[in-house]
């Protein structure tokens, strides 16, 4: 639990909105999501990258990650993060399960 209102797991709950558009799952099962942080101010900060470093969408993503947690922090920072590169390896056996369902193979 942060020292504000929200807690961490709040701020992974509602980025579970936030759909990566190439793939139709959330950025969170994706494993996308490297850190969360809520300061006591709510102002939160999350550490996240993409499946590839050349990703068109960021600001598609980050729009909806603001949408995802407005109401709920006072404000939202993304970090971009490139180290370590995502990998398959990093997505959630939730995740997994949602892509076989779509058809992919992991």
């Amino acid at each position: 639990m942060s020292k504000g209102t929200v807690s961490v797991e709040d701020l992974r709950e509602a980025l579970m909105d936030v759909v990566d558009p190439e793939l139709g799952i959330d950025v969170v099962n994706l494993g996308l999501i490297y850190g969360l942080h809520v300061d006591e101010a709510d102002t939160a900060t999350v550490d996240m990258t993409l499946t590839s470093a050349a990703c068109p969408l960021t600001d598609v993503i980050e729009d909806q990650a603001r949408s995802a947690t407005d109401g709920l922090v006072k404000d939202l920072r993304i970090n971009w993060v490139w180290m370590p590169p995502w990998g398959p390896d990093k997505i959630t056996d939730d995740g997994r399960d949602q892509l076989r369902a779509l058809g992919f193979n992991v």
